[in-house]
């Protein structure tokens, strides 16, 4: 496995910078954002397309500072009622899986979208109840008309490219858990799978060891996120919380730096769970940690996880060695 980070922390950096940054902190690849959420990309993928000199200088630069590319990264909703919106979403990805293609990097990942409750809506509908039963009516019109036609095409084109398309399974959107994940997996076709960010298995409720054996072989790469639960909040409103995340205190869960929501022990066993179903890519550590810098987020991920990997045993079994 290989310890990597995700861009957009570096947010006011300048390409050169972060990579030094990168290379400073011990870490072996990125995972590059190039559009959508959060907004920062160090790279723009229409300058790259455009002018191939700049593709190559890219690759130089990053050769110079030990570093490979893990994926390219455009969160957004594509599926989005408003067509203006969904269509600005559309136009980053595509981007983004062309530049992957140029770049020779074979994940791109991506949120799965969620679309409104009918044709007539402009803001997205995230089912998530089975009663009244029109809910289960609506789910079944977005994944019939919506989510997968739509992934169903972007799978072939994917294909045709030679790429993944890695789906962060997160709330809000209609690939939040592994169900959902292998439904669309199965309807659109096996070059779909996951980015897996045990982070927004944990407020679920979801034991991210048992959902990586669920996803064997749809696990395309991984982010290195903790969650921390926050006791006297959770037994007063679950886990659906809606308090901002500036109101940390009265929140019942945050999102935390590795080894501050789980302890080593725990992550040690993710991480082998993850090579025993066949996983041995980047881990992707993306830092959103409210409570520490981010300097002293990255560093504690990277000191957790580099006692890990030092210390993993190889996969072989003990009598083939």
């Amino acid at each position: 496995m290989k310890l990597g980070v995700f861009t957009p922390v570096f947010g006011g950096l300048g390409l050169e910078e972060m990579l030094a940054q990168v290379q400073g902190l011990g870490l072996e690849s990125i995972e590059l954002a190039v559009g959508g959420w959060p907004g920062t990309a160090h790279v723009q993928p229409g300058e790259f397309l455009a002018e191939p000199e700049k593709l190559d200088a890219f690759r130089h630069t990053l050769c110079e500072h030990g570093l490979t590319l893990s994926a390219l990264s455009v969160h957004g909703n594509p599926l989005h009622p408003d067509p203006e919106t969904a269509a600005a979403y559309h136009r980053d990805w595509r981007q983004a899986l062309e530049l992957a293609g140029r770049l020779e990097v074979e994940t791109v990942i991506t949120f799965s979208g969620c679309p409104g409750g009918s044709a007539m809506d402009r803001t997205p509908n995230w089912i998530t109840a089975t009663w009244p039963t029109e809910f289960l009516r609506v789910l079944e019109w977005q994944w019939t008309e919506r989510v997968v036609p739509y992934w169903q095409e972007e799978a072939r084109l994917a294909r045709t490219l030679g790429l993944k398309i890695a789906l962060e399974m997160h709330p809000g959107f209609v690939v939040y858990h592994p169900p959902s994940a292998l439904r669309l997996r199965e309807a659109v076709g096996d070059n779909l799978g996951v980015n897996f960010d045990p982070s927004h298995l944990y407020w679920q409720g979801i034991d991210p060891l048992a959902a990586i054996r669920a996803l064997r072989g749809a696990i395309f790469h991984v982010h290195a996120k903790d969650t921390q639960f926050f006791e006297g909040n959770r037994r007063e409103k679950g886990v659906l919380d809606l308090t901002p995340y500036d109101d940390l205190a009265a929140r019942s869960w945050a999102f935390r730096a590795i080894g501050n929501g789980h302890d080593e022990t725990h992550w040690a066993q993710l991480l082998s769970e993850l090579r025993l179903m066949g996983y041995d890519g980047a881990i992707s550590i993306e830092h959103e940690d409210a409570l520490m810098s981010v300097d002293e987020g990255l560093r504690r991920s990277v000191e957790v996880l580099s006692r890990i990997v030092m210390r993993e045993p190889l996969p072989q079994a003990w009598w083939t060695q």
